[in-house]
Formats: C-alpha cells, sequence, structure tokens
C-alpha cells in the first residue's frame, strides 16, 4: 500500500488502469479531453503490476481498476469520476490540484 500512495503523489492526477479496461480507457479520454496530463499505469504491463492490484483492492477499489487519485487523494473508479463529472465537481477538483488552468 505504501507503494501505491508513493504512485499516486507523483503527479497531479494518477491512474492505475489495465490496457485493455474499456472503462479504464474512457476515464483516461475523458481526463485527457479536459487537458489532464495524467500518470498512467498499466497494471497488466509493470512489473509488480498485481501486488499494485491487491493493494489497490485493500484500500478500497472495487473494482481495483481503474483507480483514479488526484491531489495524492482515492478518488475511486469510473462511476465516483462520472458522478463527480456530473455534479460538476470533477473540474475544480482538477484546478485544485494543480492538474488544469482553466
Amino acid at each position: 500500500m505504501e507503494r501505491v500512495t508513493m504512485m499516486a503523489s507523483e503527479r497531479p492526477v494518477v491512474i492505475f488502469s489495465r490496457s485493455s479496461c474499456c472503462m479504464c480507457h474512457s476515464i483516461k479520454t475523458l481526463l485527457c479531453d479536459f487537458g489532464v496530463n495524467p500518470a498512467v499505469y498499466e497494471l497488466d504491463e509493470i512489473p509488480g503490476g498485481s501486488e499494485i492490484e491487491q493493494a489497490l483492492s485493500t484500500m478500497g477499489c472495487s473494482p481495483t481498476v481503474p483507480a483514479v487519485f488526484i491531489g495524492g487523494e482515492l478518488i475511486g473508479g469510473a462511476n465516483e469520476v462520472m458522478s463527480l463529472h456530473l455534479n460538476r465537481s470533477l473540474i475544480p477538483m482538477l484546478r485544485n490540484a494543480g492538474a488544469i488552468w482553466v
């Protein structure tokens, strides 16, 4: 879990993903369309990806991917990110984290 926390704090937005996950792709596309340049960790392509996925599960991510961190804080998965977007909370959150400047 310490590794996940360290990785999540390296950039304003961090996404733990799987390269074959369509919901992961959707969330990455949404954030990139806002001008965010997230750090993306494809758990099926990096060493120790399965251990990171277990740590995400322990942290309460269900499903484990996508797992989105904004400002070092776990936001959640696709449902949580889309809910924030629909209630107009996502953009201010991204601004506060320094991920976008608009």
